[in-house]
């Protein structure tokens, strides 16, 4: 990251996981006649939210294709778009983003065709937006898409161009966008899931980091910003799902984690095909103490990805969650057999596969099988021989692991 950058670091993390959780608009209704409020729409979202990626691309370029001067429209293909790049480069790993680790954490490359694709859809969107605004100044509707398209290409600008200053320049004006629609019609609760977002993380922060977000213009509370996510969940518009995730996410920093699964079981029963949804659910019961629970539902989802429920995804997360578990209790052999249910997965993703394999030689290592622990470690290398996880392994091949 480049000094001027590393000074707003501060300011760009909590600006960018708030755009991030809060990037997905969806189109369930609205009386605009700008909007696309047809059964397609909805039912890509649908495919969206179960992460039925390729379905929801090809439905929602078909509502682009209906409506090719509707910033909506383009704005649900870019979403689509992104998000399944940045689900198959691995960049949506939900412990990055707890971390703040997602400004820095290795993953595979774009697509440069992608990449194409992402910048001629927001440059579409934005030519759309700003020419409805030259006519009309308040047209909110067009703000509101603007602010959309604004934080989508935040998290194009971050998280594959790394091009730090873009990016919170546009999550800074997506944040403005949305509260001057707010200014302009009051009840346009759909934008308050950006501001409520923005305002709770900037909200959150210690006071020096407050004062250097104020600098450049953002502002924060905590209380407000979860009043303004609540008023978007029960709003019922394009926005209300994914103010419903970006709750669970802030009830359970909150430590409210009665609310959080209860919300993220409705999340779950409304989208049955999505594993993320369904692993928060486990890490809930985690947090609160639920072990058991928290085990049997690592375990359903691992068996269900395995009998073909997840086809796509990464449910082998599941799986390094549920030895993470049994690792934090001292379990070293029950974790090492968890970690050992990647390598059945059919094509995991790399990155966890990598992971897996290191943490179980780990294991090993700490059951006293250094034959094991060794042929762990050198499968970590062959996956990728020159990142972080291959480094510790050649560390471990020498000198054994220990706590």
């Amino acid at each position: 990251m480049p000094p001027a950058a590393s000074c707003l670091r501060p300011v760009l993390v909590p600006v960018l996981v708030a755009s991030l959780a809060a990037s997905a608009q969806v189109q369930i209704g609205g009386k605009s006649p700008y909007r696309p409020s047809d059964l397609l729409t909805r039912t890509a979202f649908d495919h969206f939210y179960n992460m039925e990626f390729d379905r929801s691309v090809e439905e929602f370029q078909r509502v682009a294709n209906h409506y090719p001067d509707d910033p909506f429209a383009v704005n649900h293909l870019l979403t689509a778009v992104l998000f399944r790049e940045l689900y198959r480069m691995g960049a949506l790993n939900s412990a990055d983003y707890a971390s703040n680790n997602f400004l820095t954490a290795p993953h595979r490359n774009a697509d440069p065709k992608v990449r194409e694709q992402v910048k001629y859809l927001v440059n579409r969107a934005l030519a759309l937006e700003h020419s409805r605004l030259e006519r009309n100044p308040k047209d909110v509707d067009a703000l509101y898409a603007r602010g959309v398209t604004r934080s989508q290409f935040a998290i194009y600008t971050a998280l594959i161009e790394h091009a730090w200053i873009s990016a919170l320049r546009n999550a800074v004006g997506a944040r403005r966008d949305h509260e001057k629609v707010l200014e302009l019609a009051p009840n346009y609760v759909d934008a308050k899931l950006v501001v409520g977002a923005h305002s709770y993380v900037v909200g959150s922060l210690p006071w020096g980091v407050k004062v250097a977000s104020s600098l450049v213009g953002i502002g924060g509370n905590k209380r407000k910003g979860l009043t303004f996510l609540q008023d978007a969940a029960a709003g019922g518009g394009e926005a209300s799902v994914d103010a419903k995730v970006v709750l669970v996410v802030f009830l359970r920093r909150e430590r409210r984690l009665e609310e959080a699964l209860g919300l993220d079981r409705d999340l779950v029963a409304r989208f049955p095909q999505s594993s993320l949804l369904k692993l928060e659910q486990a890490n809930i019961l985690r947090d609160q103490g639920k072990r058991d629970a928290a085990i049997a539902v690592y375990r359903e989802i691992w068996q269900a990805g395995h009998n073909g429920h997840y086809p796509g995804q990464h449910y082998e997360s599941a799986a390094i969650a549920w030895g993470d578990l049994l690792r934090a209790e001292k379990d070293y052999a029950g974790a090492a057999a968890a970690y050992e249910l990647v390598n059945q997965v059919t094509q995991p993703n790399p990155e966890l596969q990598q992971k897996a394999s290191l943490s179980a030689g780990q294991m090993y290592d700490l059951l006293q099988n250094r034959e094991q622990a060794v042929k762990k470690y050198q499968q970590v290398i062959a996956l990728k021989a020159d990142n972080a996880p291959a480094d510790s392994a050649r560390r471990f091949l020498k000198t054994a692991y220990r706590e």
